[in-house]
């Protein structure tokens, strides 16, 4: 079942898996998740320290809610995966509720045969994962789709990842297939330039034009700026509360001379909800 929009996370904080000291100070950066990367923050030889301390430091991760700490495993067809999702069954055995980032997400079947208690995001990364993108979304244990901009930009050929209008298709299929799945709206991918806010609000402003609810962040500088890009403007509140107000008990009514009907109302209870 979906959650309300109000409990989603509209951030997901990238920590590296090698710096698990880093984890406590992500978590009270205000970003409503964490994300503990064990993929491509890690180098092949250091993945297997990372997890050592990363099991060690399970004690100071028990009190996570729901929904707002992960771990990004390597992909499922790497000889990575194994040792990865053996961390994750012992963080969660641990009391620990840490999700499961499963990156290059492209088979159905290969999410549908993890452990079916812990819950996945589906990092969509290649043309194959856009492809199959609905059909990751019925995996049962899925919880959103996110889309990885970079690695996608790389799959099909070397395109520029800044491009909006170059991945406009793939982000738009993204919020089409969460739709279709009756999923949450997607993650949108990260801005690389940490210290370009003019980059970040493009993306930003990007991402919430074509329906994603959340974007993934690489510095906590970032947060603060997803958050108030991704919620209504103090405009669309006012507007939402006058449909409120102006539809009653439903019905079409007229407000500043438009139709007001059943669609129009809905979109603005929506935005409403959406208020943080």
């Amino acid at each position: 079942m979906t959650p309300p929009a109000a409990a989603l996370p509209r951030s997901y904080l990238f920590v590296p898996a090698s710096r698990p000291e880093r984890i406590g100070k992500a978590r009270q950066s205000g970003a409503d998740a964490v994300i503990v990367d064990l993929e491509d923050a890690v180098e092949p030889a250091a993945k297997p320290a990372a997890r050592a301390a990363l099991a060690q430091a399970a004690d100071a991760l028990t009190d996570a809610g729901p929904g707002t700490l992960w771990l990004r495993i390597n992909a499922l067809d790497t000889a990575h995966a194994a040792d990865d999702l053996c961390l994750l069954g012992a963080l969660r055995q641990q009391g620990c509720c840490i999700g499961a980032m499963v990156p290059k997400a492209g088979d159905a079947a290969a999410l549908q045969a993890l452990p079916p208690d812990v819950p996945v995001l589906a990092l969509i990364e290649t043309a194959l994962g856009l492809g199959q993108a609905h059909r990751l979304g019925d995996v049962p244990a899925v919880q959103r789709l996110a889309f990885g901009s970079i690695d996608y930009a790389l799959d099909l050929g070397g395109i520029d990842p800044a491009d909006h209008e170059a991945l406009r298709h793939a982000r738009s299929t993204l919020v089409w297939a969460s739709r279709c799945a009756d999923l949450p709206p997607p993650v949108d991918g990260v801005t690389p330039a940490i210290d370009d806010e003019a980059a970040l609000a493009a993306d930003n402003a990007e991402a919430r034009r074509l329906g994603f609810a959340a974007r993934l962040c690489i510095h906590p500088r970032q947060v603060a700026a997803v958050h108030a890009a991704l919620a209504p403007t103090a405009a669309e509140r006012a507007w939402a509360e006058r449909v409120v107000a102006a539809a009653g008990e439903g019905g079409a009514v007229q407000l500043d001379g438009r139709m007001i009907d059943r669609p129009v109302l809905l979109r603005a209870q929506r935005l409403l909800a959406a208020t943080r």
